[in-house]
């Protein structure tokens, strides 16, 4: 379900019911380059050398997209290693808000318990002070933004836009197997709570893809295989990119 292809753009904001209603009801076609088309690549070249002295001390950022389960925190970390990037998870960062004890962590958590997208303000601040607090030259921003209102406040807030998104493009019987084995413990992680994230998921997400490969800044892997397998598919689009 999650691999079928979106046939539009949609630069609403698909964060309310009737738009993600509209949307579903759709055929989906992603327009997203594969490593192997060299005119997507040079593309992406040309926005990592053309940052260097033009945006002051502002970091190189890098979303990264995929679904629940598609392996995208484990490779981020690969990159970050490989690559030199400060990884910063938007998970993460609204799992330590809900372990502070604070009243908006435990409104996050039980929006997160719903399989809801938290408010894109508390989001957007939470990523934006990770950035801020970093020292690295490169950024990878794990899972955001997950929704069009998400990346327009983000994109308002910072001034920015990122110069790079990464999508992992996983099946969807794939992500329920690899969430329900894992057993971290998280309060997202049963098979209920799982499918609702995964409809969020194609209902809200997807359109963020597919309008960042509209701006020539998108890039798919196939984030089936092994870890290995996957990984050697992200290093040589970094390679190429010339980090």
């Amino acid at each position: 379900m999650l691999r079928r292809r979106l046939t539009s753009l949609l630069l609403r904001s698909p964060c309310s019911s009737s738009v993600a209603s509209s949307y579903h009801h759709q055929q989906h076609r992603l327009l997203l380059p594969t490593h192997a088309e060299k005119p997507p690549a040079l593309n992406l070249l040309r926005l990592f050398t053309s940052l260097a002295g033009t945006d002051g001390d502002r970091p190189f950022i890098a979303f990264v997209l995929g679904g629940p389960g598609s392996g995208k925190g484990t490779q981020c970390s690969r990159i970050a290693s490989d690559f030199g990037f400060s990884h910063v998870s938007a998970g993460d960062l609204l799992r330590n808000e809900i372990s502070s004890g604070t009243d908006q962590g435990e409104w996050i958590l039980e929006i997160i318990r719903e399989g809801r997208i938290v408010p894109s303000e508390i989001t957007v601040e939470l990523v934006r002070k990770a950035i801020e607090s970093s020292t690295a030259k490169r950024v990878l921003i794990d899972g955001f933004p997950r929704c069009e209102e998400n990346r327009i406040a983000f994109e308002k807030i910072t001034g920015t836009e990122p110069d790079l998104v990464l999508f992992f493009d996983c099946p969807e019987d794939e992500m329920v197997k690899r969430l329900l084995s894992r057993n971290q413990g998280r309060v997202d992680d049963n098979i209920e709570t799982i499918k609702k994230r995964l409809k969020v998921f194609e209902s809200l997400n997807l359109p963020v893809v597919e309008y960042y490969s509209s701006r020539g800044k998108a890039h798919k892997i196939n984030a089936t295989g092994t870890e290995d397998e996957i990984f050697e598919a992200v290093r040589k689009l970094f390679s190429s990119l010339r980090l």
